[in-house]
């Protein structure tokens, strides 16, 4: 049997232009997950597939703005997560490395580059209609009640599937405020995606969790992961052709997500929960499902425009 403590991939791992940085700022770039961008992929998708799913055309300047949103964003998320669970990151494998907590980054640092962060944030907030600003505030009190959700329930990943995928709702309102009946039904779809993921990706840290008391849907569903994400999968998909069709009444027009209804087959049907390097393989894959599906989007809103 092979040890899993060989086979761990941490947080705290740097390649490229990172890895060539100074100590302090290459800290902040690992505290920010700068090295790691399957997180801004993630964040990013959902709010292509709200812009493009409103029939407005491809908006080259609203999806890079969105892109830098999701950069700084997931940034200071993961900054304000490492800051509150410093504590408990110390005692799991893959995270003990983190800036925060191995010490190489004070508290009040941490701090100071997460206001940083956020005031990106805000400058891209300000570009965006008063409506689709009002709907990306409303998101705050969700993000900064996620890192103590893992210790009251055992399904942070719902969580994170309403916060993940709230960009779907900002992009949606940064051009139109109508069939939100098929914007609750595509919002509802990307949780659901969002907690099939985030639940492979919790299988890497299962036994550390389970000895200092973290909870994950990865330890509720034991033997039955596999089955769990398939279910939550089965369930994006039905409400987003339910999504579609509200939008747009054409049984053809639901042919555009089969490539991404293959692609979550796939994940599923290749999926080992007993290999330590297959999920997180198959958790990074997320990013051209999101793809896929914002290209589905893309289709489907702007077909007869």
């Amino acid at each position: 049997m092979t040890d899993s403590s060989e086979t761990i991939v941490p947080d705290t791992q740097h390649r490229g232009i990172i890895a060539r940085l100074p100590q302090l700022p290459r800290d902040l770039a690992q505290l920010a997950r700068f090295d790691r961008p399957i997180g801004w992929w993630l964040l990013f998708w959902p709010c292509a597939w709200g812009l493009w799913l409103t029939g407005t055309g491809v908006q080259w300047q609203l999806l890079l703005l969105f892109l830098l949103g999701s950069i700084a964003m997931r940034g200071a998320g993961c900054v304000y997560n490492d800051i509150i669970d410093a504590e408990l990151d110390r005692k799991v494998a893959r995270t003990a490395a983190r800036p925060v907590a191995s010490g190489r980054v004070s508290k009040t640092t941490a701090w100071l580059w997460l206001v940083a962060l956020c005031l990106i944030g805000l400058a891209v907030l300000l570009q965006l209609r008063w409506e689709a600003q009002l709907i990306a505030l409303a998101s705050l009190a969700l993000v900064a009640g996620y890192p103590f959700m893992k210790r009251i329930t055992w399904w942070p990943q719902a969580w994170l599937g309403m916060v993940f995928t709230w960009g779907a709702l900002v992009g949606w309102f940064s051009m139109r405020s109508d069939h939100l009946d098929a914007l609750a039904a595509l919002y509802a779809g990307a949780a659901l995606w969002v907690i099939g993921f985030d639940t492979i990706y919790a299988l890497q840290d299962r036994e550390d969790d389970a000895l200092v008391g973290i909870r994950s849907s990865a330890l509720r569903l034991g033997g039955k992961v596999r089955s769990g994400v398939a279910v939550f999968y089965l369930g994006a998909i039905s409400l987003w052709i339910l999504a579609f069709w509200l939008l747009r009444p054409d049984p053809v027009a639901l042919l555009a997500l089969l490539p991404v209804s293959l692609h979550l087959l796939w994940q599923v049907a290749t999926l080992d929960t007993e290999d330590a390097s297959n999920p997180l393989d198959r958790f990074r894959s997320n990013r051209f499902a999101g793809g896929l599906m914002a290209a589905a989007c893309f289709v489907v809103g702007n077909a007869g425009a």
